[in-house]
């Protein structure tokens, strides 16, 4: 017999990233690993993930609060509280906070691979002090997922 998941507001799993921060609200546990749930924080003015595109799951962001500016190749998407965005695999994107208010969006991934990706990223940072590029691209390997530098 399956388990309702249920996650209060101070509950899940956190990750701090310097500017981000990744609440874990479904890592897959309860859907034999078909969807997981984060929800990020993401502060003022500052800058999201390089440009990447995954190999094996799609990717959504709901925006709860503040607005997003969405690069997806070389187009740039403002996106306001309410605003969906759905990256399918190959597509290349990123985000950032270019506001004065800290943004929160929640943040899906279907299957739940890259869930893990955000634990990994916490380990490479703990370890080198500080989470670099190059460490951020290293994780990004282990999950099918690639710097996105040319946009067709």
């Amino acid at each position: 017999m399956n388990s309702v998941a249920i996650v209060p507001p101070d509950g899940g799993e956190v990750i701090e990233l310097g500017p981000a921060r990744m609440r874990i609200l479904e890592d897959g546990g309860t859907t034999a690993h078909r969807l997981g749930i984060g929800e990020i924080t993401l502060a003022p003015h500052s800058a999201g993930p390089p440009q990447h595109r995954h190999a094996e799951h799609d990717e959504g962001f709901y925006v709860v609060s503040g607005t997003v500016r969405f690069t997806v190749g070389h187009a740039e998407y403002e996106a306001p509280a309410g605003t969906l965005v759905m990256v399918p695999p190959g597509v290349p994107h990123t985000f950032a906070n270019p506001g004065d208010e800290p943004v929160v969006m929640v943040n899906t991934f279907t299957p739940d691979l890259y869930v893990q990706y955000f634990r990994d990223l916490r380990d490479a940072a703990a370890r080198d002090g500080e989470l670099t590029g190059a460490a951020t691209v290293r994780v990004m390997a282990r999950y099918a997922t690639t710097p996105a530098t040319e946009y067709d």
